[in-house]
């Protein structure tokens, strides 16, 4: 946290730097420099002071102690020009938006006023009006085109459904206002708004990548593919020359130096098939329903998906650490990196859509062998109960003892005695289910341990076979791992207290045990449909939980 006395002291530099004339390059003297800002603050000030005290402009200048940023007096500020050149050349904003157009109008009014016939208070209304310019970009920049609010909203309304979605989002650690007084110290616009960007989760390489497909809508769409029944190698089809053309604009399809007429070669295969990893399909280059579908994904709608994921990485939690642990839910991954690159990489099952696995972060403190499984309530009364009203011994079967309470003097008792049919919809239910350790457990072997509200955390799995399906979504919002005993050997790398040889010779046996971490990771839950591998290569998933349309409903225009 910064102190009062270093704020004050980055003030005072931001104050010295606005009033220098070098960095507004002003051809008048430094004294004439002065004394219009003076009578500048003096018009603002008197204009401002009126304003409520949460006022964008009012707390602006209240930070800049008033002194003009876009205006001297017989020019434009270096920083206008800088503003205006940075908007005018992004080319992620359409030419018939509101921000583009502004910018045109503004330095229309400028030319006007910088006249002779030009006066102080057209200069300071000219001030403010680039001021809110500068705050619409910043906020583009910065906090992206998503309504949280409203997806809050949306995901809220889900609970009528019995659906209980939530996502987490990390504010933006810079704003409109400090990014300006960064700006100041640094004597760069531009530069500030390059600083500001996400470092983390590929978010520049995911940008680059817009551009591209901006590049590709202004040449042209690449329409659909139409295509009744198989390609089969070898053999000539009139699509061909077609398909290869629009995997190349793709980067899927490289030439491999052969003649390229109409047969569906070895090298447009090797294409179909990279496409298809790309998208998270069976990768088999058989042109299927789901791989027609992926091919004739409308390009608008890529460029959407690809803007949308990147305001979703502007909200989440950027980490410093020298470990870190995504588990992203549409691609079904976990993905464990240290010092910036991958070092580990698995599969994982995540929630069901009536029981999505939460977006949040949070870390990883304990390693638990043999876990035992206390079944929440939900559960019990969606799931359990209605097994007892069938069968008093369904429980046992899987090995789930039943207890009357929680504490440490609570009993074992048997499900035969208890009329389970008025806890079916209770507001509560005295009683724990508990599965014991083993290999029929739930939770597996293995279960990793990150302290949250949601009771949601990672581990190992008896039922494996469902790690050979594309889609994974069959939890009731854990994340079970794919392989959790190589994730464990992982964290007994840099953890003393994690004996891997040790664990493993416990594991064979039932005996739970609690591995505390001295050296803990951050993980870090997300829902990227759009995203750049640690390769760079550009990924699309399904939108297996319906939040790219909810988001989308209240997408911002700028």
């Amino acid at each position: 946290m910064m102190t009062q006395l270093q704020r004050f002291f980055q003030h005072f530099l931001v104050l010295s730097v606005l009033m220098s004339s070098s960095l507004f390059s002003v051809k008048l003297s430094a004294d004439t420099d002065l004394g219009f800002h003076e009578v500048a603050s003096t018009v603002m000030i008197n204009a401002l002071q009126k304003q409520n005290s949460k006022n964008f402009l009012r707390k602006l200048y209240a930070q800049l102690f008033f002194v003009p940023v876009w205006v001297d007096e017989e020019s434009l500020s270096n920083f206008s020009k800088d503003l205006f050149s940075q908007i005018k050349a992004d080319k992620t904003l359409s030419k018939e938006g509101k921000l583009y157009k502004d910018t045109l109008a503004l330095e229309a009014q400028a030319k006007h006023i910088y006249t002779p016939e030009g006066t102080l208070y057209q200069k300071v209304d000219l001030e403010f009006k680039i001021s809110q310019l500068y705050k619409g970009y910043a906020d583009y920049i910065l906090y992206g085109s998503i309504n949280w609010g409203a997806f809050s909203a949306r995901l809220y309304n889900l609970k009528a459904k019995s659906i209980n979605g939530a996502w987490e989002t990390h504010r933006p650690a810079y704003s409109a206002i400090s990014l300006i007084e960064n700006a100041a110290m640094g004597g760069s616009l531009h530069e500030a708004f390059v600083h500001a960007q996400p470092k983390e989760y590929h978010f520049k390489e995911l940008q680059a990548i817009l551009l591209k497909y901006l590049d590709i809508q202004a040449q042209g769409s690449w329409g659909n593919t139409k295509l009744k029944g198989s390609l089969r190698l070898g053999r000539a089809y009139t699509i061909v020359p077609t398909l290869r053309k629009k995997l190349a604009l793709m980067g899927d399809y490289k030439s491999c130096g052969k003649k390229e007429g109409k047969v569906y070669d070895s090298c447009l295969k090797k294409a179909i098939i990279h496409f298809q990893k790309r998208h998270g399909l069976i990768s088999n280059g058989v042109i299927g329903k789901n791989t027609l579908k992926a091919l004739n994904m409308p390009l608008v709608t890529r460029i959407e998906k690809i803007r949308l994921n990147l305001d979703r990485i502007k909200w989440l939690y950027e980490r410093k650490s020298k470990r870190h642990i995504t588990i992203n839910i549409p691609s079904f991954t976990l993905s464990f990196e240290e010092d910036h690159a991958l070092r580990q990489e698995m599969k994982v099952i995540i929630g069901k859509r009536k029981n999505p696995t939460p977006i949040f972060s949070n870390t990883v403190k304990t390693i638990v062998l043999n876990p035992q499984w206390n079944i929440p309530k939900s559960i019990i009364q969606k799931e359990m109960i209605p097994k007892l009203l069938r069968n008093s011994n369904a429980m046992a079967q899987k090995g789930i003892e039943i207890y009357n309470g929680w504490g440490a003097g609570a009993k074992k008792i048997s499900a035969s005695s208890i009329n389970w049919g008025q806890y079916r919809y209770s507001k509560s239910v005295p009683f724990r289910f508990a599965q014991k350790s083993g290999s029929r457990n739930a939770l597996g072997k293995v279960k990793f341990l990150f302290p949250n509200k949601y009771s949601v955390y990672m581990h190992d799995t008896p039922n494996k076979k469902l790690f050979n399906r594309n889609v994974r979504a069959f939890s009731h919002g854990c994340i079970r791992l794919h392989k959790p005993r190589e994730l464990l050997k992982t964290f007994s790398t840099f953890n003393s207290t994690v004996n891997y040889n040790s664990a493993k010779k416990r594991l064979k046996g039932n005996k739970k045990a609690y591995l505390n971490l001295p050296t803990t990771v951050p993980v870090d839950v997300t829902y990227l449909t759009a995203y750049v591998d640690y390769k760079g290569v550009l990924q699309f998933r399904n939108d297996i939980y319906g939040y790219d349309k909810m988001q989308l409903q209240s997408y911002r225009t700028w």
